[in-house]
């Protein structure tokens, strides 16, 4: 069953990909201001959006460890979190490639980019913390106590162009004080959110497997120490 569910899923995301790429780069026109490199937009929304809810998921499964100690609920919240951050690290590379071409730079210390740069390390950290330390309970302990932590920082990556205003554009969406697009030129955001996020479930069952596999290998190995 979980064989079909991975196969419906990797086969939606393709598919909607594949015609929002279509729809993108050859059905809109360039933007009046930044031309072609506005499509990027098109991923880089969509995959913030999935990795900020894969974190805050990560945040309750977490909570569900602390409430429950069922190792269990600590699993989840890593692989949604390796996953998250991934989606994380294509939001910073195609927010640098956008502002090559318009800024005419790779980086500034703008306060989006600066606070979204410190969510990616904050769950960089997570994850060595969870290979850094070996007895199963204290890392997922420590690892709920970042998780909550780096959930925080979500809320000031969100807030940061509404409390600082410096080079980083207003919010593009009508969902956002201020956004807007053009008619038609917004749904294909959402489309792509929702392939990003069949994407994403597909990745986390995938590491849901193999952290099984993992705890299983060490609760073998434990008690083979133990003779």
């Amino acid at each position: 069953m979980r064989n079909k569910l991975v196969f419906v899923l990797c086969l939606l995301a393709a598919g909607i990909l594949c015609w929002q790429l279509y729809n993108v780069l050859l059905n809109l026109p360039n933007e009046k201001d930044q031309g072609a490199i506005y499509r990027i937009v098109y991923f880089h929304v969509p995959a913030i959006f999935t990795g900020f809810i894969g974190f805050f998921i990560a945040l309750g499964a977490s909570g569900m460890y602390l409430g429950t100690r069922n190792l269990k609920y600590d699993a989840f919240a890593a692989a949604v979190t390796e996953v998250s951050l991934t989606f994380a690290t294509i939001v910073l590379a195609t927010g640098m490639i956008w502002g090559r071409i318009i800024w005419g730079i790779w980086w500034t210390w703008d306060a989006r980019l600066t606070t979204m740069l410190v969510c990616w390390l904050i769950y960089a950290g997570y994850l060595m913390l969870r290979r850094a330390i070996d007895e199963p309970t204290q890392r997922a302990r420590l690892s709920a106590v970042v998780s909550i932590f780096g959930c925080t920082d979500i809320m000031i990556v969100w807030k940061s162009i509404e409390w600082w205003r410096t080079q980083h554009p207003a919010p593009v969406l009508s969902v956002r004080d201020g956004g807007g697009m053009a008619p038609g030129m917004e749904s294909p955001i959402y489309w792509n959110w929702l392939a990003l996020m069949c994407l994403a479930a597909v990745l986390v069952i995938i590491r849901m497997r193999q952290e099984n596999m993992s705890r299983e290998i060490d609760s073998l190995r434990r008690m083979a120490h133990s003779y």
